[in-house]
């Protein structure tokens, strides 16, 4: 038996990194070199500008500047999923314009942050950005970053815009997550490398992954599995997975530890993040490298 959600975003996406020169200035070299990495291994979808790509480090320019590059190097091979999220819901309308004239094909768009806004308030925010948009928009709920959840009575309203059609779950409530999935249309993202399997057995679309820098092959192998009702390969590479998750994600921080993997595959030059970030120890680099050897991911391309 197969299942085939619908995946307006594509299935196995990665919050791509941002590439920094060591005087910490964009990597444009790089950042194509990442792109053509990620569509070699089982990519469809390219987020660019989400967390992992250090978003709150680039000014507007630096970020038209990165989605530019990024849909260029795709060339029509996969999704491009820009993140325009602010706490500024006229700056969100504006970079919204400056996604889909960069070539975007989809936006990220993440709750306010910081000034925590009701319900209400969210609602009027998401409603006034996918007015403004006719690219399909992924909701991203991450509320260990931002302090504001997408409520599950604030998702039932904004599935109802044309516009909003998909969400990026880093809260990981799996429950509401099922109930979601089957009173909507919304396609369900695995926003948490270590709760892929969980939401794809459960009928998420795909995964917006961080160890996908690494492991996209992998991830292509467990949706294929998943749809095919193989739960029993796919349950044998999220094992084989787990230490080089817990290398990125639980070490020390993943943008941090995602250019490291990079550099340590021979994908990108240099490391380099912007503070307050701070690169990779060497005690986390061997922690590193050991999780990679223990994944089978020596070879990027192999499965």
């Amino acid at each position: 038996m197969t299942h085939t959600p619908a995946r307006p975003f594509g299935s196995v996406l990665t919050a791509m990194v941002t590439p920094f020169k060591p005087d910490g200035s964009l990597d444009l070299d790089g950042a194509r070199a990442v792109v053509e990495h990620l569509l070699a291994n089982g990519h469809d979808g390219i987020v660019v500008n989400g967390t992992t790509g250090e978003s709150a480090t680039l000014s507007d320019d630096e970020s038209v500047t990165m989605m530019r590059v990024v849909a260029e190097a795709v060339a029509g091979r996969a999704q491009v999923v820009a993140g325009v999220g602010s706490n500024d819901t006229r700056h969100v309308v504006e970079m919204v314009a400056r996604a889909r004239d960069a070539g975007a094909t989809g936006l990220l768009l993440v709750s306010p942050y910081y000034n925590k806004p009701t319900q209400r308030g969210l609602i009027a925010h998401c409603r006034a950005v996918a007015e403004a948009s006719e690219l399909p928009i992924l909701l991203y709920d991450i509320p260990g970053r931002t302090g504001i959840p997408f409520t599950t009575a604030t998702l039932l309203e904004l599935a109802s815009l044309p516009t909003i059609q998909g969400v990026k779950d880093a809260k990981g409530d799996q429950w509401e997550a099922t109930r979601l999935m089957a009173e909507t249309n919304l396609a369900w993202y695995s926003g948490a490398d270590e709760d892929n399997l969980a939401f794809l057995a459960l009928g998420a679309s795909g995964v917006v992954s961080v160890v996908g820098h690494v492991a996209g092959a992998h991830y292509r192998a467990m949706i294929d599995a998943v749809d095919a009702g193989d739960l029993v390969t796919a349950r044998e590479i999220h094992r084989r997975l787990i230490p080089v998750v817990n290398a990125i994600m639980k070490t020390s921080q993943g943008a941090i530890m995602a250019k490291a993997a990079l550099v340590e595959l021979g994908v990108i030059e240099h490391a380099t993040v912007r503070l307050p970030l701070v690169e990779s120890t060497g005690d986390e680099l061997q922690i590193l490298r050991d999780g990679l050897r223990r994944s089978g991911i020596s070879n990027p391309e192999g499965v």
